[in-house]
């Protein structure tokens, strides 16, 4: 019987490999939630290299946000991969829900990176 961590590698596993088909080059967005932060990353698969990234724990967003563990934290990183990734010249990736639901934090976070301006 596999344990709930191995589970939800399986579960992440699948999922990037579904992204790798329908990828066609375009990069991929990462997201990870702990229990106590979320954190973003948009990632070139091709290169192996992470282009931009956000997360909870910046400075700037510290004193702005009550916790790091809510859907109001989760809109903010969600906006401003978003903002970060179009001044790169980023305007479509795949968005990789990792080993998680689409669901609560992770899915205001696509919203929101969605409203800002990223294609997905």
């Amino acid at each position: 019987m596999l344990n709930t961590k191995e589970l939800f590698h399986r579960r992440a596993r699948r999922t990037r490999a579904a992204l790798r088909k329908k990828s066609t080059g375009r990069p991929r967005l990462s997201v990870f939630r702990s229990s106590k932060n979320i954190y973003a990353q948009i990632i070139d698969d091709v290169e192996g290299r992470t282009i931009v990234a956000a997360s909870t724990l910046e400075k700037d967003l510290k004193g702005k946000l009550k916790t790091g563990a809510d859907k109001d934290a989760a809109v903010e990183i969600g906006k401003l991969i978003a903002e970060r990734a179009l001044e790169k010249g980023l305007g479509d990736v795949v968005f990789d829900r990792g080993g998680y639901q689409y669901h609560g934090r992770v899915k205001a976070l696509a919203d929101a990176a969605r409203e800002a301006g990223l294609k997905f």
